[in-house]
């Protein structure tokens, strides 16, 4: 920090000093007001103009070095100089001391803070430099946040200290008038229907500066569409998808007496019923067969095979999407009181949707509409790739034929589940991930559990393999990969690309209606799920931040809600325990937060690790592998996110969801009777791993020599020693992993 920075600095800290240390605050009360309020009119009548001007300055003073008083004092600028001049008064000179405060904040502080941590407030600074002015008016609207605040944050960021001065001077202002008029009440020291009121307009003001506030966001985006607006809808909501998200947004509102329609231009059920989770956990299931089949020494089996043709195991896979496809169906929809629409949608208005059927286009008007238009798997543009025919998580399942050599691209959840099902099925399998490892978003240890499983059922896992180019040499498909500066050729006959999905957020409007998306392609939403038009929202993997079927549902909830009666009540997104599963052998299940992510957030953390090879039903089983990881806050038994790596995995993990989603710590699923002898004992035993962690070696020793005089073993002399060394004694008998 240079010299100016220094001074300021110092002067500045020695003027708060002072203000403590000579108790000023003592003159910014209503009992000094209250005690010298005679003195304060007579010098106010024989002095109107210097008064005016002392008040003034003493309040710019207070609010540029963020002081304890101005609330105070803007009640006593009331009873003072009654409602316009104090208004008057108190709205230039708080404007004033908060640019000044803002330019305090500015000059000592902001190159060090975006030096600092610049690139974790990106989004904070583009939102700012975007809508800057915007941000601020809101917080001005609602005295809620403390202004102080406010000037100095704001004061770190990019917007331009004219506009910061302009909009604080009349996002203030409505709230000045209230405190005023509070104070001319105040003033007269007796209980009236006016003070009554002023404090009524106090508790009331943040709603409706809340209320005002969307109503001018509103009134600014519907601009352009005001001549478009039907006089009446057709319906309360129309839906755009009919996977996860939109279905249930369909049901809850039909189950709520809305007229829904939901529009749909593929098939019902989105992915996860048609490409997605039924189909894969259907060929998870058969190739697990196998590999039962192929370990059958394990089960004291001496021989074991099966015969099977790879088209009926995939025609099986169709019979159970058919089995569950009722449950999705036009036909249910329908008996629920939904119209199914089959056809492409576009949004042409905030309250219209057009829809192309076989029969023809036809526009809907609703009062609502929520997109829930899913994702579609991301293809890289990699030289080649097009020309040599690749497959998809959407295309895989048209395969009849076993791929000799099956090249899987990507390390995700998605890749890993079909390179273990395919490999199990009998396809000569290479999985490539550029990355150092799979699974990356999980801990390492689980990454290396999952690449020696595969390694060892015969799959080619190459990792930090970049793919380059795809070609055809001599009749042969070939994929050049870019490792440690050289080039792998790896020969195939077909390639599945699995590096991950995006959303849909093109063919249907958004950018007519200039609905922007996120850094990660997903439709941009608020914490409600509204786009920026507040009657269009969006959810399920086209609104992200996850993809899965669950969240979508999850989402889905907030959506419609929010839609059909947000003016009564709106509720924010709530993703604070999200789990999800990885179907591998082992899978691998999460909730909360992992090890390598609590590293990096710098958060407090103590680790509790059970491994399942010491659970009795996992011996039983032939499934003595894995282990259950729990991340506790230091010192409590608060549930801060586990992983399961084993069988069953995901299942097990139900316990630990429900315990996070309601405060419930690891000393409650100790307490709860389980089951003899499964899989679900691991939860309980971890919970003891844990519990073991937290006793010191002072109270084992405690606990020896009690039970040893007990037996008449030693004096109670010993017991006494020991209880002063528990006094002094934290060092754990069995020491946790902690951080």
């Amino acid at each position: 920090m240079d010299r100016k920075r220094l001074l300021l600095l110092a002067v500045i800290a020695a003027a708060i000093a002072a203000f403590f240390a000579f108790d000023l605050r003592q003159y910014l009360s209503l009992e000094f007001f209250q005690a010298s309020r005679a003195r304060i009119d007579a010098l106010y009548a024989a002095h109107p103009w210097q008064t005016a001007a002392a008040f003034f300055a003493v309040y710019v003073a207070v609010t540029a070095l963020s002081l304890p008083g101005a609330a105070i004092m803007t009640l006593v600028a009331g009873a003072i100089f009654g409602v316009v001049t104090g208004t008057v008064l108190v709205s230039f000179a708080s404007s004033i001391g908060a640019t000044l405060a803002f330019l305090v904040s500015r000059f000592l502080l902001r190159d060090w803070v975006q030096a600092k941590v610049g690139d974790r407030i990106k989004a904070i600074n583009d939102g700012v430099a975007k809508e800057g002015g915007f941000y601020l008016f809101a917080l001005r609207l609602v005295p809620l946040f403390p202004f102080w605040l406010i000037n100095l944050a704001m004061g770190l960021t990019v917007i331009r200290t004219w506009t910061f001065y302009w909009v604080s001077q009349f996002g203030m202002l409505a709230g000045t008038v209230v405190y005023v008029y509070a104070g001319t009440q105040l003033g007269q020291f007796r209980i009236s229907a006016g003070l009554i009121l002023a404090f009524v307009l106090l508790g009331l003001f943040p709603l409706i500066a809340k209320k005002a506030l969307d109503a001018i966001k509103a009134r600014k985006v519907y601009a352009k569409w005001a001549d478009r607006r039907p006089a009446r809808y057709d319906y309360n909501m129309v839906v755009i998808g009919a996977g996860s998200a939109g279905l249930v947004s369909a049901y809850i509102a039909a189950a709520t007496k809305a007229k829904v329609a939901l529009i749909e231009k593929h098939r019902m059920g989105g992915d996860c019923l048609n490409t997605g989770c039924v189909p894969s956990k259907a060929l998870l299931r058969s190739a697990k067969l196998l590999s039962h089949i192929a370990r059958s020494r394990q089960f004291g089996i001496e021989r074991a095979s099966a015969e099977f043709d790879f088209a009926d195991v995939m025609q099986r896979v169709q019979r159970v999407v058919q089995a569950v496809e009722p449950h999705d169906s036009v036909e249910r929809y329908t008996g629920l009181g939904v119209d199914c629409v089959t056809g492409a949608a576009t949004i042409t208005s905030p309250w219209t949707v057009d829809v192309a059927t076989a029969a023809g286009s036809r526009t809907l008007t609703t009062k609502n509409i929520v997109i829930a238009a899913g994702a579609r798997p991301f293809v890289p543009p990699i030289p080649g790739l097009a020309e040599v025919g690749y497959l998809t998580s959407d295309t895989v399942w048209n395969l009849r034929t076993l791929p000799r050599r099956l090249v899987v691209l990507g390390g995700g959840p998605i890749g890993s589940e079909l390179t273990q099902a395919f490999a199990r099925l009998g396809a000569q399998v290479t999985q490539v991930e550029m990355l150092p490892r799979l699974l990356v978003r999980e801990d390492p240890e689980v990454s290396a559990l999952l690449k020696q499983r595969f390694e060892a059922e015969g799959i080619r896992v190459l990792v930090e393999h970049k793919a380059k180019q795809f070609l055809v040499d001599g009749g042969e498909k070939v994929m050049l990969a870019e490792h440690e500066g050289g080039d792998v050729r790896i020969p195939f006959d077909e390639v599945l690309v699995a590096v991950g999905r995006v959303a849909n957020t093109s063919g249907y409007g958004l950018e007519e209606l200039g609905i922007g998306t996120t850094k990660a392609r997903t439709v941009e939403t608020d914490e409600y799920l509204q786009t920026i038009y507040p009657n269009i929202f969006a959810c399920g993997d086209v609104a992200g931040p996850y993809q899965f079927t669950h969240t979508a549902a999850h989402q889905a909830w907030y959506a419609a809600v929010n839609a059909l009666f947000g003016s009564l009540r709106r509720y924010r997104a709530d993703y604070r325990v999200i789990p999800w599963t990885t179907f591998t052998e082992p899978e691998v299940a999460r909730v909360g937060i992992n090890e390598q992510e609590a590293k990096q957030r710098n958060v407090p953390h103590a680790v509790t690790v059970y491994g399942l090879d010491d659970l009795d039903r996992a011996i039983a089983d032939e499934e003595a592998h894995g282990f259950v990881k729990v991340l506790t806050s230091p010192g409590t038994d608060r549930i801060l996110g586990v992983t399961i790596v084993g069988e069953h995995a995901g299942d097990l993990l139900a316990e630990y969801v429900l315990a996070m989603k309601h405060g419930l710590g690891l000393n409650r699923i100790l307490g709860t009777i389980h089951v003899y002898p499964t899989l679900a004992e691991a939860n309980k035993y971890a919970a003891g791993a844990w519990k073991r962690g937290t006793v010191t070696r002072g109270q084992w020793s405690f606990l020896a020599a009690f039970q040893g005089w007990r037996r008449g073993e030693h004096g109670l002399g010993k017991v006494l020693a020991e209880v002063g060394a528990l006094l002094t004694d934290k060092r754990k008998a069995y020491p946790a992993d902690t951080h």
